[in-house]
């Protein structure tokens, strides 16, 4: 059974491997790893969400890479945009 996820919240207890927080359509991971990447993104990407950005911070031990996500309705469609 799956939970509903509300907007505006911190998913974050004491036991998560990866930070998670949404916000309206997207959802926000920090990972702490760079191999949790290619993991979260595979579980993450769903015909109604898609990896929208992606951004590492910091640098050495203390370095995070930070995943967005957007969520859309079924009727909605995604197309990648081009520079």
């Amino acid at each position: 059974m799956e939970k509903e996820v509300k907007s505006d919240l911190v998913y974050n207890h004491w036991d998560n491997v990866v930070y998670v927080k949404s916000h309206g359509d997207e959802i926000h991971i920090i990972c702490d790893k760079e191999k949790q990447l290619d993991r979260v993104v595979e579980r993450m990407t769903t015909p109604n969400c898609t990896l929208a950005g992606y951004e590492e911070w910091d640098e050495d031990e203390d370095k995070k890479w930070i995943l967005k996500f957007v969520v859309c309705d079924p009727e909605f469609e995604m197309v990648p945009e081009y520079n």
